[in-house]
Parts: C-alpha cells; structure tokens; sequence
C-alpha cells in the first residue's frame, strides 16, 4: 500500500504502453508481474484487463488488489485463449525471458487485435561497449543480473526484433525506442540510430492478414 498522498512510480515502459491503449479496451498482461501496468491501464484508460503471471506468489498478490490475474507460463498456455479475445495482448519486458519468442508472439497477435511488447535493447551502445572491453557478457542498468542466473534467455537488438516482426508477418503501427528516463528517441531518427541509442524499445502490432 502506497502512504497518503504518495503517487505511484511507474516503469517507463508501462507509461509509454498506456498511451497506446484506447480507453475501455479489452486487455491481456501476459507476465503480468506485480499487476503495476494492469493497475496503470485500469487508473487511466478503465479497461476491461485480464493478467496471466508465472509466479504464484505475484499472481496471490495482483488478486489482492482486486486484479483479475491466473497463473499461466506464457510459452505454454497462450494457445488456450481464443482468436481476437482481446484488444490489445501486452508483452512488457518479457519476451527476452520465453523459450521461443516466435511462437509467443504469433499467439498474441492471434488473440488481440494488436500487440504490444516491450524488451531491453541489446544492441545499446553501452551494452557494447562492456563487451567489448571486457569480453564478457554486459551487466547493466538494464540487464542487471549475472548471464549464469539470468532469465533472460533470449536477448535481441532492436533490429533483431524488427526482423522477427517481419518473419511472423507483423505490421508495425508504433515503435519507440526510449532511454531509462522515458525519454523517446524521434520517429525521425534511423533504425540503426535506435538500435544504438535506446535502451529499452516498445512495438505496437497488428498482423498483416486476419482470418
């Protein structure tokens, strides 16, 4: 519980997610966490938000706070939801961490009409910059922990990650590259000028062709 009249404090991702969101929408948190963007997405947009979490501990937690969240491993139970169940399916700093990104986000452009994800950038220029002086695998701001306890298991560029969009047959309707203060990188600035300067990066989706 937050102390009166203290204001929450919100990823930088999960505020750029929020306005890409039509109010009312229905919404799907896939690894949902401790429910901050689906609280987010209720305070500010009211919409209608389901949430699926692989940790029992924050899935109990999120029903807490009277969050409609279940306990669900996103590589496995996504095929369990129907076509075009929701609005919007949101993946937030999470497909890094899936066995096999590619089917994860083929099933969520299935089940909402569009799809969002938010992942760190691996091709940052920090994150270059250790590897190559070092030789070892970057610990940073954003990619905190050791590679031997990580659960990051699948990181990619920007660029890697616009090439999947391309592979899965996604149209990118928003992407925005963005530093650890929110701060967007412009629409006019190259690719490789985003896969080099943003830190994180979040895509809007929607599939090409809908049955």
């Amino acid at each position: 519980m937050l102390a009166p009249g203290k204001q929450p404090v919100y990823r930088a991702d999960h505020l750029l997610i929020a306005q890409m969101v039509a109010r009312g929408a229905r919404v799907l948190d896939v690894g949902c966490g401790d429910g901050s963007l689906l609280q987010l997405l209720a305070d500010t947009k009211a919409v209608d938000g389901r949430g699926i979490e692989v940790s029992r501990e924050r899935v109990n937690a999120c029903v807490a706070r009277g969050l409609s969240v279940i306990q669900g491993d996103a590589d496995i139970d996504l095929a369990d939801y129907p076509d075009d169940a929701f609005d919007y399916a949101i993946l937030s700093l999470t497909i890094q961490a899936t066995l096999r990104p590619k089917e994860v986000l083929e099933q969520l452009l299935r089940i909402g009409r569009s799809a969002i994800v938010s992942f760190p950038n691996f091709g940052h220029w920090r994150v270059r910059a250790r590897l190559l002086a070092t030789g070892r695998m970057p610990v940073t701001e954003n990619l905190p922990e050791a590679w031997y306890v990580t659960p990051n298991v699948h990181l990619c560029t920007i660029k890697d990650f616009a090439e999947l969009c391309r592979a899965v047959g996604a149209r990118v309707e928003q992407a925005v590259a963005f530093n650890a203060a929110g701060r967007k990188l412009g629409t006019w600035v190259p690719l490789t000028a985003h896969n080099l300067l943003g830190e994180k990066a979040v895509f809007m989706l929607t599939r090409r062709w809908r049955g």
